[in-house]
């Protein structure tokens, strides 16, 4: 049987990279000494804390905004996003010169709140659910005809976020593995296509909190299965995973480990202390996979993508 092709090709990987040069950077890789001795592999941070907005989002919310025609970017775009993708979004509008409509959980971080306003976004608040973001965003579009840039199943938005990877993986030809966590799947389904092309026998892992474990049950079974509510302090992955992204990590996903909020608050206050690197939770969840072992990755030269660095400085996890 000859599989199906895939929503997002690595092609489009490639077209994004041109089309969002200038528009964000080209984040450091790096690596620390006394983290590899900690976690007994061989690490490559790719540090998406240090991008636009300060998480990987800025590159999918950019490649989606600047490919829109002129006609339908006049009408703006909307989102319903707990933080990152919001300000990316607003971010990628205001390089625009078009509105940015933006639904926010009443229960998102303040300092994620606080970036949307200072970009430019018009923020409704909605309850804390998939449906009433979904709900409010669809009112939004049927008012202003706005184009809704979803924030991780858009296949543009997964063409722009697999650029971090290409990225690390053309600097870091070598790597043995890669791994990024899962909210909605748009990182790491970008991640795994961009993986795959470029170097084709590397390990591919993605990683997620125990208490929102809806992509490692539907990756697991084979059958994509909607979420409980989560309740994890990785708020960067409080999102179920798209039907795009339940494909792409169908078929190119060689492992998925799910960790404890412990090892996630553990975690990244290691990298806040060892590193010097800030971190928000959702990136910190991969070194929790690797705290924990799992998967096994001893000796290996492993590239990690640091999602973001978004945190309310009087809401440490561990104060």
């Amino acid at each position: 049987m000859i599989a199906p092709p895939l929503p997002v090709r690595y092609a489009d990987i490639e077209a994004a990279a041109v089309r969002i040069e200038g528009h964000v950077h080209h984040t450091p890789i790096v690596t620390s000494t006394r983290l590899n001795e900690i976690l007994g592999v061989d690490l490559r941070l790719k540090c998406e804390n240090l991008q636009r907005i300060g998480a990987f989002k800025a590159r999918g919310a950019h490649n989606a905004v600047l490919a829109l025609d002129d006609a339908t970017a006049a009408r703006g775009v909307v989102t319903h996003s707990s933080g990152n993708h919001a300000a990316a979004l607003s971010l990628a509008a205001r390089t625009r010169g078009i509105a940015a409509r933006i639904v926010m959980p009443e229960n998102a971080p303040l300092a994620k709140v606080d970036s949307v306003m200072r970009l430019g976004g018009e923020i409704s608040f909605c309850a804390p659910t998939i449906a009433a973001r979904e709900e409010a965003a669809a009112r939004i579009i049927a008012e202003t005809g706005a184009t809704l840039i979803h924030p991780y199943d858009h296949p543009m938005v997964i063409a722009g976020q697999g650029t971090a990877a290409r990225e690390l993986l053309l600097a870091e030809p070598a790597l043995d593995a890669i791994m990024a966590p899962v909210g909605g799947g748009g990182l790491m389904s970008g991640t795994a296509v961009a993986a795959r092309a470029i170097r084709p026998g590397i390990r591919i892992v993605a990683t997620e909190p125990e208490q929102a474990d809806d992509a490692w049950r539907s990756w697991s079974s084979g059958v994509l299965t909607p979420g409980d509510p989560p309740r994890t302090v990785a708020d960067g992955l409080r999102t179920t995973l798209g039907h795009n992204g339940f494909t792409i990590l169908t078929a190119l996903l060689d492992d998925f480990s799910t960790v404890s909020e412990a090892a996630i608050v553990e975690a990244m206050r290691l990298v806040w202390e060892v590193t010097k690197l800030v971190i928000e939770p959702s990136a910190a969840v991969p070194i929790a996979a690797l705290m924990e072992g799992k998967p096994d990755l001893a000796g290996a030269r492993v590239g990690v993508i640091l999602t973001g660095g978004n945190v309310d400085l009087f809401e440490l996890p561990w104060s």
